[in-house]
C-alpha cells in the first residue's frame, strides 16, 4: 500500500508537472509569437527544449520547496497530505486554463500545499512561507513592471535614430533569442519546483535517504514540462500576447528579457521560487507603459492581478477538501 501511494503521488506530481507546462508554456512564447518573430510551432517547440535544458541548471530551488514550506510529514498521513496538495494544484491550473487566466501554477503548488498540510495537521514553516513564496509573490511583479519600464526606455533612447522597420526587423530577429533565454528560466524555475515535491515524496516513503534529487527525478520532470509545454497553451497565450497590450518586437524583446534576468536572479542568487506568470505580466505592463499609460488595457491586467491573490487560498481550499475525502475514503 505504501509503495502504491508512493506511485499514485508521484504520478499525480508529474501530471502537475504537464498542466504546468502547457498553463505556462505561454509565458515564454506568447510576446514572440504575437509579434511573429516565431511560428506558434516553432515557439513551441524552442520552449519544450530549453525547458528541458533549463531543469538541469540548478537545485535551490527544488530545496525551497521540498525543505523550506512545510514539516515533512510522515506515513501514510503524510503521503495524503502531499497527494491533496497535488491534486489541489491540478485542479486550479486546469481551471485557470480553461478561463484562459494566467494565473501562477506556483502558487497553486505552495497554495496546495499550505492547504493540505493545515488540514493533515502539518506543521507549516510559516517564515519560509512568508519569506519565500508572499515576499517574492508581492515583490517580483514590481521589479518586472519597473524593469521592463526601464529596459524599454533605454531601448527607445539607444534607437531613437534608427530606421523603425529596420530596427523592429533586427528585435524580432533578438526575440529568438530572448524568447529561448525566458523560456530557459522557466525550466530552472518551474522544473525545480516539481523535483522538490517528487523529493519530498520520497522522504515520506523513506524518511532515512536524505533530501538529494536523483538523476531520474530530474528527467521524468524536464520530460513532463515539455511535454507540457508543446501541447501549447493557446488560451492564455492569447491574454499574454494580445489582450493586454499589442506588442510589437521591440517590446516584446524588453519584456522577455526583463522576465528572464527576474527568473536566473531569484533562481541563483536568492533559491526562491517565484511565478514566470507574474513576471512576464508584470513586465509586459512595464514595457506598454512607455507607449502610454492608456496604452495597457489596465482592466484586464487588474482581472489578471485579482487572479494572482486568489491563487493561494483558491488551490489551498481546494487541497484541503481533498485531503477531507481522501481521509474519508480510506480512513
Amino acid at each position: 500500500m505504501d509503495t502504491f501511494a508512493l506511485v499514485v503521488t508521484i504520478a499525480v506530481a508529474l501530471f502537475f508537472t504537464y498542466t504546468n507546462g502547457f498553463h505556462d508554456s505561454a509565458n515564454a512564447i506568447a510576446t514572440s509569437v504575437s509579434t511573429r518573430a516565431l511560428t506558434p510551432k516553432a515557439a513551441l517547440a524552442m520552449a519544450a527544449v530549453m525547458n528541458l535544458l533549463g531543469a538541469f541548471l540548478g537545485q535551490g530551488v527544488a530545496q525551497t520547496v521540498s525543505q523550506g514550506l512545510i514539516a515533512t510529514p510522515t506515513g501514510q498521513h503524510g503521503m495524503a497530505v502531499l497527494f491533496a496538495a497535488l491534486a489541489g494544484a491540478v485542479v486550479w491550473n486546469l481551471t485557470t486554463w480553461y478561463f484562459g487566466l494566467p494565473s501562477s501554477s506556483s502558487h497553486a503548488l505552495f497554495g496546495g500545499l499550505v492547504g493540505a498540510a493545515l488540514a493533515g495537521g502539518t506543521a507549516v514553516h510559516w517564515n519560509g512561507v512568508v519569506d519565500k513564496v508572499v515576499v517574492p509573490m508581492f515583490l517580483s511583479p514590481v521589479v518586472g513592471l519597473l524593469v521592463g519600464y526601464l529596459i524599454m526606455l533605454a531601448i527607445l533612447w539607444f534607437f531613437r535614430r534608427a530606421n523603425p522597420h529596420k530596427a523592429k526587423r533586427g528585435f524580432r530577429i533578438a526575440q529568438t533569442i530572448s524568447a529561448a533565454a525566458m523560456a530557459l528560466g522557466h525550466g530552472l524555475q518551474d522544473a525545480q519546483k516539481t523535483m522538490g515535491v517528487v523529493v519530498l515524496a520520497l522522504v515520506i516513503n523513506d524518511p532515512g535517504r536524505g533530501f538529494g534529487i536523483p538523476v531520474w527525478v530530474k528527467i521524468v520532470c524536464a520530460v513532463m514540462m515539455s511535454l507540457g509545454t508543446y501541447a501549447g497553451g493557446w488560451r492564455i497565450m492569447r491574454t499574454l500576447g494580445r489582450r493586454i497590450i499589442e506588442l510589437d518586437p521591440p517590446q516584446g524583446f524588453a519584456a522577455e528579457t526583463t522576465s528572464a534576468g527576474i527568473l536566473y536572479t531569484t533562481a541563483y542568487l536568492f533559491k526562491v521560487p517565484v511565478s514566470t506568470t507574474h513576471v512576464i505580466t508584470s513586465a509586459i505592463m512595464g514595457v506598454g507603459a512607455t507607449k502610454r499609460v492608456k496604452a495597457v488595457r489596465w482592466g484586464v491586467a487588474k482581472n489578471i492581478v485579482g487572479g494572482w491573490f486568489i491563487t493561494m487560498p483558491a488551490a489551498g481550499l481546494v487541497a484541503a477538501l481533498l485531503f477531507w475525502l481522501v481521509k474519508l475514503a480510506f480512513g
